[in-house]
């Protein structure tokens, strides 16, 4: 068991919702809390170039720390409720990646470049 399941294993007795059901509205407030936690933290980055010129302090690498310990808790939810383990998100991302970079189309869009 890696790290990352082992934090997905963790988390379970935080989530409120009992079932692992895609049409509860479980599911749909973990989709919602990642979107609102990613927002939380771009917009943490956005105030920092904004008003501080893009200098960062140790309380600004803190809360953005925080925040990003947020978007980690909706992620491993989302994706133990559709029964994937943390692992094999990360494995496949690096695998899907360095396809990526081995044909040179880290660049440009689309999900299957």
């Amino acid at each position: 068991m890696t790290e990352f399941d082992k934090y997905q294993e963790a988390i379970v007795k935080y989530d409120t919702y009992s079932k692992c059901d895609l049409t509860e509205v479980g599911f749909i407030e973990k989709v919602l809390g990642l979107t609102g936690e990613a927002g939380e933290t771009a917009d943490k980055i956005k105030k920092i170039l904004r008003d501080k010129n893009g200098t960062i302090s140790e309380e600004d690498r803190l809360a953005i720390c925080k925040e990003l310990g947020d978007v980690l808790w909706y992620l491993a939810s989302i994706a133990r409720y559709l029964d994937l383990p943390l692992s094999e998100v990360a494995s496949k991302n690096v695998a899907k990646l360095e396809d990526r970079y081995q044909r040179n189309k880290i660049h440009g869009s689309g999900d299957e470049r």
